[in-house]
């Protein structure tokens, strides 16, 4: 009988944001594939939990997935940790978990702390919506179309970024976003957690050293939003209904979405359209 893939949050720096039912895979599995197991021991020993570990990372997840997936196939229950957070995620895991689902292996994701969601939370951003880039490219051209393409985004931004890249991307950043408003979280759930907030230039003044790694946060782009509001507003009726049902949208939905538009009753619109 196969086991399982269990894909494993653990804290991302202060030991105490684990789930029980981490804690509880952790114990029950028969192997641990972590990122560093040296960093992972830490963890491990912390929580009394002694297992074979297996070192998996960037460098090695290539010619380690077929064996690890073996293991599994062999009947062995497995878990998955990165060095902090949930795995995945900007970090080694991606590849196992398409291969695993390729053998029909059953992956189960054990959620927990992540740093994405962890800084949104104090940001004081909007997070209705919103995109994560994870680290910038260092491919220069690549680095240039991504950073093309968050200028010209109109969703909350976020990115991570190290210490000793901090102020080339922000740099790099301030050339495409201008005066958008920008949270830096450090040291998250650490004793010296930080949110830095304000313009690029603000913030940039606010760092000494940078230490710790960083979550950057930029504010939704409220200028394209508003650009979008007046060419939409300055559309009839029809086009603006045509804009949206080319997007997919079903009629109530793109009634509901001319009104917001217009800010006008939902029903004096569907008055507009009921026959369609």
């Amino acid at each position: 009988m196969k086991g399982k893939l269990y894909i494993v949050a653990t804290p991302i720096g202060n030991l105490e944001d684990i789930t029980l039912r981490a804690i509880n895979t952790l114990k029950n599995v028969d192997i641990i594939i972590a990122e560093d197991t040296r960093h992972s021991l830490k963890l491990l020993n912390h929580l009394e939990i002694s297992k074979p570990l297996i070192s998996y990372h960037r460098h090695n997840e290539e010619e380690k997935t077929e064996s690890i997936l073996n293991k599994i196939e062999e009947g062995n229950n497995i878990a998955l940790i990165s060095d902090a957070g949930t795995p995945v995620i900007s970090d080694p895991g991606e590849i196992i978990v398409k291969r695993a689902l390729e053998r029909n292996i059953e992956v189960v994701p054990i959620p927990g702390a992540c740093a994405i969601i962890t800084a949104l939370m104090g940001a004081g951003v909007n997070t209705r919506k919103f995109t994560f880039y994870g680290f910038l490219s260092i491919n220069k051209k690549i680095r240039e179309k991504e950073l093309e393409e968050i200028k010209n985004n109109k969703n909350t931004i976020i990115l991570y970024e190290a210490p000793h890249k901090l102020i080339n991307t922000l740099n790099d950043l301030e050339n495409y976003i201008g005066k958008r408003k920008v949270v830096l979280a450090r040291e998250l759930t650490k004793i010296h957690e930080e949110f830095i907030r304000g313009s690029i230039g603000e913030v940039k003044d606010k760092i000494n050293s940078p230490k710790g790694e960083y979550v950057i946060i930029i504010d939704e782009n409220t200028e394209i939003n508003e650009q979008e509001e007046n060419k939409l507003n300055s559309l009839s009726l029809d086009e603006h209904y045509n804009y949206y049902e080319k997007l997919g949208l079903n009629k109530k939905e793109i009634i509901k979405k001319i009104a917001k538009d217009r800010n006008v009753n939902r029903n004096e619109i569907y008055q507009q359209f009921l026959n369609k």
